[in-house]
């Protein structure tokens, strides 16, 4: 299965690969890496996370870095929302879920 970026969830994501690549060379890398194997993970299985807004939006956590992939299933894709911060704005993008 692909995935898709909802239009706002890219400038978030670019900004913490960029953020991550300021603070240590190759730590921009490492958190690519991290996303990517989240979404494998996603991909391969997408019904099976944690429900974070019944009925069909889930989460999954990075190990490493402290965010969680917000997303939803469809058909023939999983469309990501956020790549949300775990201890900060809950819920900021919930406004997302309709568009």
């Amino acid at each position: 299965m692909n995935y898709v970026f909802h239009r706002e969830a890219i400038p978030e994501y670019l900004d913490q690969v960029a953020f991550y690549e300021s603070q240590l060379a190759g730590l921009g890398a490492d958190y690519l890496a991290e996303f990517a194997a989240v979404m494998e993970r996603i991909c391969a299985t997408p019904d099976r996370f944690s429900l974070a807004i019944p009925p069909d939006i889930r989460k999954l956590a990075f190990k490493r870095f402290p965010f969680y992939v917000m997303y939803r299933a469809e058909a023939t894709r999983i469309v990501i929302l956020a790549v949300a911060h775990q201890r900060r704005r809950a819920l900021y993008w919930a406004g997302r879920v309709g568009q």
